[in-house]
């Protein structure tokens, strides 16, 4: 991918990765095709401060990262006596750079 749109992309969602990672996702777009750049920018990231007012608000963050299965469960169970509700209060932000990381790696195989 050409110097700009690489720029572009970091300004766009650089808030929703790890600062460890942000490395080796610029340097995973400097190595993929400018065709497929249109596929890499059209990918929705969840924003983790987003997603830690949800898990603080409704506990709700499970259903945003996918974890529909646990979701149910952790409502079923009145947020596991509100012990899985303060654990996920704060682990709310690193699993959401996880899942944005795990969906821009999966795109960025598609796209090789």
């Amino acid at each position: 991918m050409n110097a700009d749109l690489v720029q572009n992309f970091m300004l766009k969602n650089a808030e929703c990765f790890d600062p460890t990672r942000i490395s080796i996702v610029q340097k995973t777009l400097e190595e993929l095709d400018d065709s497929k750049a249109f596929m890499m920018m059209s990918i929705d990231f969840q924003k983790p401060t987003l997603i830690l007012v949800i898990a603080i608000l409704l506990g709700w963050d499970r259903f945003f990262l996918g974890d529909i299965g646990l979701g149910i469960l952790k409502v079923i169970t009145c947020y596991g006596c509100w012990v899985w509700w303060l654990i996920d209060i704060f682990t709310a932000q690193s699993r959401t750079y996880d899942y944005n990381f795990k969906k821009f790696t999966q795109t960025a195989t598609l796209c090789k």
